[in-house]
């Protein structure tokens, strides 16, 4: 089964996914990964559920999740963006996602053009802590005319995201 792709706002309209995997977007760091990995997140294909698919972890889902946080925290991952872009907008995709999606999520974005961000890497908010549904896009809207290399997601407090889709123009 195929998720239907919603004909969202005008940013995904006319923006360009920067952080596509086919383009060059890639999952740098995550704070976990154990049930579904990072790739899959940046997949330009829609996500997809087979009802009978199971790997070492339990459930097969097309997308990033993460183990049932029991202490304080949330998982986060960086993701390095298939090209420096001005932002216009994001997805938060839970496609197939339904007890298991995180409840909000937010982003943040740096410049770091020669190397990976590190520990002092100046992180802007972009989009706040917004709330999630399950099986659901939730578009957001970036104002903001700077580049950005990176973008930090974060998932409160944990879960899984079927795509990250961070609309934008090189």
């Amino acid at each position: 089964m195929i998720a239907p792709l919603p004909e969202g706002p005008e940013f995904a309209r006319q923006g360009l996914n920067l952080a596509d995997s086919s383009l060059g977007a890639e999952v740098l760091e995550v704070t976990d990964e154990f049930f579904a990995p990072r790739e899959r997140m940046l997949s330009p294909e829609p996500a997809a559920f087979y009802p009978d698919r199971y790997d070492d972890h339990g459930k097969w889902m097309d997308g990033w999740e993460t183990r049932r946080r029991r202490t304080t925290g949330h998982d986060w991952c960086i993701v390095r963006l298939a090209m420096p872009g001005v932002l216009t907008g994001v997805d938060f995709d839970t496609s197939f996602f339904t007890g298991n999606f995180p409840p909000a999520a937010s982003l943040e974005a740096c410049y770091s053009p020669a190397a990976a961000p590190d520990g002092n890497s100046e992180w802007v908010p972009l989009v706040p802590a917004t709330e999630l549904a399950g099986n659901d896009h939730r578009f957001c809207a970036i104002t903001s005319d700077q580049p950005w290399t990176h973008v930090r997601l974060h998932i409160y407090p944990d879960g899984g995201l079927a795509r990250l889709r961070v609309y934008g123009r090189p």
